[in-house]
């Protein structure tokens, strides 16, 4: 589930992803691109990777890219096979990004 800020015109300063078993804040200041497509998308942070899979992943884009979404939630297991209309999040995965120091 994407929730987009209720307000119009009105734009979110961080996103919040709730795991199953976590949470992540992440400020938008961080945000440095999303790319993918329809069943896949994919949002680079400065520190962190997230991979939403799902369907109809691609209309999120412009609302990434708007910082328009404030939260994104993981289903429960049992609500991944949800016969669902309009975009749908099926898996959410966030990998902190190690960097190598020389």
């Amino acid at each position: 589930m994407a929730s987009p800020d209720s307000q119009k015109g009105y734009y979110s300063l961080g996103l919040q992803i709730n795991l199953l078993t976590r949470t992540y804040v992440f400020p938008w200041s961080q945000f440095l691109y999303a790319e993918g497509g329809n069943d896949e998308l994919r949002l680079a942070f400065s520190t962190h990777d997230v991979l939403i899979k799902g369907r109809g992943l691609d209309a999120l884009a412009s609302d990434f890219a708007a910082h328009r979404i404030a939260r994104l939630q993981e289903p429960a297991r049992a609500d991944r096979f949800l016969n669902e209309t309009g975009p749908f999040i099926q898996e959410i995965s966030v990998r902190k990004i190690e960097q190598d120091y020389a």
